[in-house]
């Protein structure tokens, strides 16, 4: 018995003296933790793979050299009225530049409208449409393919269908820019365009207005998650001057797009007024960009297509 106890002793001297740093467990746990690390990116990698496996591979538009996409969560805050003038403002800023304009709201065309345009495209012998020009910017729009105030009651597969035709069925000859005048929302088109076309940016349009911001924040979103690079927000509607007294009052909210676009970490690409002069040369199909060049609406419009192609300049280095 005390042989036995001596040696009991003499072991567990022996595993103290031995454990004192204990070297072994923490070796151990250490790398069971670098495992589980290079495991868990091995697999975050293997998804990322199998993920772009499902995706559609982006294809460039034929003689297309850089898509900009005009974009806003809501409707209503003139994002339409910004993608003419901004087409119109790129090419007065720079003549030698080629500028394309593509109407993507399938249920809502606005750019017959507002580029005074009307007609069907003729076909080259290529069976590729050709884009009807107004104010030296070619334009494709489904307003060309349908009857004025005709409605468009399409599910969701016509319309990626129209979409792909608008992007693909287009003899757009040499282009500069193309911009896209995408349709408001966070929806199939938005997707579709940003999937399978490689977009050079996105610009935001919104109004200061508080519930405007947060579809646009939504906007600004969703075009990071499909890895859209977000040029920047232009504040549209941003200050009414009285045109009697001269009076300035911000009838949509201040700054407001100024505060997001610091929030998001984005650029405010300018500011744009609510103008009589807008609305009404949008409406004869005048953008104000051509109709009243030396007017300060039409020079902001110049100053947000300048702060675009700095932009687009900044994010392809």
């Amino acid at each position: 018995m005390s042989h036995l106890l001596r040696s009991s002793i003499s072991r567990l001297s022996v595993i103290r003296t031995g454990t004192e740093s204990k070297p072994g467990p923490a070796c151990y746990v250490q790398f069971t933790r670098r495992q589980r690390s290079g495991d868990s990116q091995a697999l975050q990698e293997r998804q990322r793979q199998q993920m772009a496996k499902g995706l559609p591979r982006q294809k460039p538009i034929a003689g297309v050299k850089q898509v900009v996409v005009v974009a806003s969560g809501k409707g209503g805050v003139g994002k339409s009225t910004t993608a003419v003038n901004l087409a119109l403002g790129l090419l007065a800023n720079d003549p030698l530049k080629s500028v394309g304009l593509l109407d993507a709201d399938v249920y809502g065309p606005s750019i017959p409208k507002l580029m005074n345009l009307k007609g069907n495209p003729e076909l080259t012998d290529d069976n590729l449409m050709i884009p009807l020009v107004n104010y030296g910017v070619p334009c494709m729009s489904m307003g060309f393919l349908v009857d004025d105030g005709a409605p468009i009651v399409w599910r969701g597969l016509m319309v990626m269908s129209a979409i792909e035709r608008l992007l693909r069925h287009v003899d757009w000859g040499s282009l500069d820019y193309l911009v896209v005048d995408m349709p408001p929302g966070t929806g199939d088109v938005q997707l579709s365009i940003s999937q399978n076309v490689p977009v050079a940016g996105a610009v935001i349009v919104s109004t200061p207005q508080d519930i405007a911001l947060l579809d646009a924040r939504r906007g600004a979103e969703m075009f990071r998650k499909v890895h859209v690079p977000v040029l920047g927000l232009v504040q549209n509607m941003s200050v009414f001057q009285c045109p009697k007294c001269d009076h300035r009052t911000h009838i949509f909210g201040s700054d407001g797009a100024r505060r997001l676009a610091d929030t998001l970490g984005v650029q405010l690409l300018g500011d744009v007024p609510l103008h009589l002069n807008i609305r009404e040369m949008s409406d004869e199909g005048k953008p104000v960009v051509v109709s009243s060049p030396d007017s300060p609406e039409a020079a902001a419009y110049r100053k947000v297509a300048a702060a675009v192609v700095q932009r687009l300049e900044e994010v392809s280095t």
